[in-house]
């Protein structure tokens, strides 16, 4: 099992936060918490990336 990788109803929680810390989808944050594991600092650069782009 992956270390990194977090649990389900921690990326459900996380991915809420992220939503709204962010203003990105629930499905958007998800995607970044899967993608960069528990790597906080790289999920809300790029989250922040996508509320620029969109």
């Amino acid at each position: 099992m992956n270390p990194n990788k977090p649990k389900s109803r921690d990326v459900e929680k996380r991915a809420l936060d992220l939503a709204e810390k962010t203003d990105v989808s629930p499905n958007q944050a998800k995607a970044l918490i899967r993608k960069h594991g528990d790597d906080k600092k790289e999920i809300e650069k790029e989250a922040k990336n996508f509320k620029a782009e969109g």
